[in-house]
């Protein structure tokens, strides 16, 4: 492994302790600043400065060590975190992810960065009575499952192999992130390896070191110390047998304890090895695509041994087929990310967002464990940055204007997701003023988007704010007012099969709720069929199948429900939807789907039972028709369309007049 290979890995880990760095600096600046908290900020400095310094890159280990050392007089109480110290740790945090993103872009530290970093050295001397001097930051950070025990001595052998250098790494490099760790007590140089001097090569490394380290620090850090040249040494660490104190004993238990603490297993009194893998998001797409190739072709194998009506053969492909769908259901879950650390960032946005306008929000967050795909975690993101914005600059009223209305001067943006339906529910919102009903109204006849809302239903007048340009707002901000947002929000949220819901009541606060599917690459749908044509239903939305009598086969357009069971049901048929030129069927039936707790019937020509559906999105030439999610080939290779439930659940339960309205409606 070369230095340049291992700097994404670098890159991809520093930005990740940056994040677990701003969580806990932001717990510090709303007064929960606990010992746990200052521990992990140190950690993350303390890590990504010995890092730093095992690629050269100086420039971070000087910034950072001064950082490092303010947080270790945290630790040591001889300075206090309080909300401005952490308010400067915040910067400081984002100058080291400034730093961090230069180097992933292969650039230096520009003048403007030095400069920053100049400034907040300063504003730290400021802060902490005088220029900063390390005290001990080269100690390594005692966690709760540690601090009891005392230091230990660990004998580290380390025989580097002869490519090393060629390979781009310095051995010294690694010596010198050992000395973070705790105290080299003793080096030993091994030159038992050294050719001849006229067999040597000046390319080749023939090094290798006998150290005895004190540390307070688990076997698993001090090794972790050579990760980036694991493949180009042999490495051995053990507690030194010496240690009168029994220190190694103390220390063997601390490791045990974190192992046990993480649900790893031990065996010999060594820590288990790690059990989480990281992998390139692009491999995990490919992965996922020729799974569904898998699944296409698994279904054509079904369907060539009906058709040679061996039993023999049928159970061989029954078997390949559960054996197929447990594989996709295995890849599938490997892109289902926590939405956890997603929310979580939202933290600084409202925190930042807040002061500029000078206003007092604090956010709360609920089902973080809830998972998703990692394709739709990321393109979510950008829709959920601009609803938390807008809760924050145009939901939430001042502090003075929430006392006078009897609440808590501090407002509250909610961010909760859980599953319903085979979905994921994500809702954003917040303890503000509300939605006006009439000022809604007023602004959408100025503009000539209706003519009088009187009959209008609050969903429908709500609905309105997602045209493009639509805004309320009494003044421009430098975050929104412009109308410029809520419509790109519905759009991107539809561009992933979803659905935006808004719920709001005056003087008590909105709420958005965003719907997606779980997944965008493969689900169990329900086929369908119409006349010469196929459709696929998502399986987890389908709630039963009726066949429809004669009373309903009527032509009249104006039937557009039956009586289920003592229930209204409307329904559409996909026929006349979709304009579908073949004979009306003898016998139909209807599909009754569910969806964010409504319900709506599809009539059909044909049920074609369950099947796994690879999911194909359609062309930008089609990507304007409502009603249809994307499309999939069948084992026959036919070509079957896939239903946007959602959007057909909406023209469903909105139209109840003649089809050609209804058929304008398909649309936008």
């Amino acid at each position: 492994m070369t230095t340049d290979s291992a700097l994404p890995t670098f890159v991809a880990e520093s930005r990740e302790l940056l994040r677990q760095m701003e969580a806990a600096l932001l717990e510090c600046e709303q007064g929960d600043a606990d010992v746990e908290a200052v521990n992990a900020i140190f950690r993350a400095a303390h890590t990504i400065k010995g890092s730093s310094g095992l690629f050269g890159l100086d420039h971070i280990v000087a910034f950072t060590h001064v950082v490092e050392s303010v947080l270790d007089r945290v630790r040591a109480n001889t300075l206090q975190m309080d909300k401005e110290l952490a308010a400067i740790l915040l910067e400081c945090r984002d100058h080291m992810e400034q730093l961090v993103d230069a180097v992933a872009a292969g650039k230096d530290q520009d003048a403007s960065l030095a400069a920053n970093g100049a400034r907040l050295l300063q504003k730290l001397n400021g802060r902490t009575g005088g220029p900063v001097q390390a005290t001990g930051s080269t100690q390594a950070v005692a966690t709760p499952a540690d601090s009891a025990a005392a230091i230990a001595r660990w004998q580290i052998s380390v025989q580097f192999h002869t490519e090393v250098l060629r390979n781009g790494m310095d051995p010294l490099s690694f010596i010198r992130y050992l000395g973070t760790l705790g105290e080299i007590v003793e080096l030993h140089l091994l030159t038992e390896r050294l050719p001849p001097v006229d067999e040597f090569d000046p390319e080749a490394c023939y090094l290798g070191f006998q150290i005895e380290l004190a540390s307070s620090e688990t076997q698993q850090r001090i090794e972790g110390a050579f990760e980036f040249v694991r493949e180009d040494c042999t490495l051995q660490v053990q507690p030194k047998a010496s240690n009168t104190n029994d220190a190694a004993s103390e220390q063997r238990a601390a490791i045990d304890v974190k192992d046990s603490q993480n649900g790893k297993s031990t065996k010999d009194g060594k820590p288990g090895d790690n059990r989480s893998l990281r992998v390139d998001g692009d491999k995990l797409d490919r992965l996922i695509d020729l799974i569904g190739e898998l699944v296409t072709a698994g279904a054509a194998t079904t369907v060539t041994a009906r058709k040679a009506g061996l039993s023999e053969l049928n159970e061989s492909t029954l078997r390949l087929a559960r054996l197929v769908e447990e594989v996709r259901d295995q890849a599938l879950k490997l892109r289902m990310v926590q939405i956890g650390p997603t929310f979580s960032r939202f933290q600084r946005i409202v925190r930042d967002v807040a002061r500029e306008i000078g206003k007092q929000i604090r956010l709360e967050i609920g089902g973080a464990e809830t998972e998703l795909d990692k394709t739709l975690i990321e393109s979510i993101t950008d829709p959920l940055t601009h609803l938390v914005r807008n809760a924050v600059d145009h939901g939430i009223e001042t502090a003075e204007v929430r006392r006078s209305r009897g609440k808590n001067a501090e407002g509250v943006v909610r961010l909760h997701a859980y599953h319903d339906s085979g979905s994921v529910v994500i809702e954003v919102a917040d303890d503000g003023g509300g939605l006006r009903r009439e000022r809604i109204i007023a602004k959408a006849i100025e503009r000539g988007l209706i003519t009088d809302g009187s009959a209008l239903s609050d969903s429908e007048v709500f609905a309105l704010i997602f045209e493009p340009g639509f805004s309320t707002a009494e003044q421009v901000t430098n975050l929104s007012g412009r109308g410029v947002g809520m419509d790109v929000v519905k759009r991107n949220v539809n561009a992933l099969r979803g659905t935006v819901e808004l719920d709001s009541e005056e003087g008590v606060g909105t709420t958005v709720r965003i719907r997606l599917p779980l997944t965008l690459a493969i689900i169990d749908g329900f086929l369908v069929g119409v006349g010469g044509s196929s459709f696929v239903i998502p399986l987890e939305l389908v709630e039963e199948c009726v066949e429809i009598g004669e009373e309903h086969r009527s032509t009249d357009n104006d039937q557009r429900y039956i009586n289920l069971r003592g229930t209204v049901l409307p329904f559409i048929r996909l026929r006349e939807m979709f304009s579908v030129q073949s004979s009306i069927s003898r016998r139909e039936s209807i599909v009754v789907i569910r969806c964010a707790g409504k319900r709506c019937g599809i009539v059909v020509d044909e049920l074609l039972g369950e099947l796994q559906t690879v999911i194909k999105p359609l062309s930008r030439l089609f990507s304007r028709i409502r009603g249809i999610g994307g499309s999939t080939i069948l084992g026959t290779g036919q070509l079957a369309l896939i239903l946007d439930v959602p959007s057909l659940l909406e023209i469903c339960l909105n139209s109840r007049q003649a089809q050609p309205t209804a058929r304008r409606a398909l649309v936008d």
